[in-house]
């Protein structure tokens, strides 16, 4: 999926495809994340889809919901939900920031020293042998 140690950096062009892949993965996770708290809210809370919406939206992005939970099963439900849209953030960070985070490493060579290649010593062992760097 990315380009190893020994491979170019990939170009613009297409850097910025890859970006928008990830942002389109990242969007279609919190969508689904969102369809999911809005269903759970009207099932177990009975609440309108635009409360749904509400309270999902809101806890998807940190604020914490508007209405307390009433019923036994919405509170389980709160609860669990609020754990995963914690998770969801988490997630969709890791998504949107890794092809950035990739390049920048790829492209200050952050791991510069190659993995040890094994050859045949003199005393026909294996010994480390080191690329010259440079």
């Amino acid at each position: 999926m990315y380009e190893r140690r020994g491979e170019r950096v990939l170009p613009l062009g297409a850097f910025v495809w890859r970006v928008i892949r990830h942002v389109g993965l990242a969007v279609v996770v919190v969508a689904t994340s969102l369809f999911g708290g809005i269903l759970g809210y009207v099932h177990f809370e009975r609440l309108s889809w635009l409360d749904g919406f509400l309270n999902a939206a809101m806890l998807l992005g940190g604020m914490g919901p508007i209405e307390s939970p009433q019923t036994p099963g919405g509170k389980v439900f709160a609860g669990l939900y609020a754990l995963y849209a914690g998770m969801v953030f988490l997630v969709v960070a890791g998504i949107i920031l890794a092809p950035v985070v990739h390049r920048v490493l790829h492209k200050f060579h952050w791991d510069e020293e190659p993995p040890a290649q094994y050859d045949a010593g003199p005393a026909g062992g294996r010994s480390r042998r080191r690329r010259p760097s440079g």
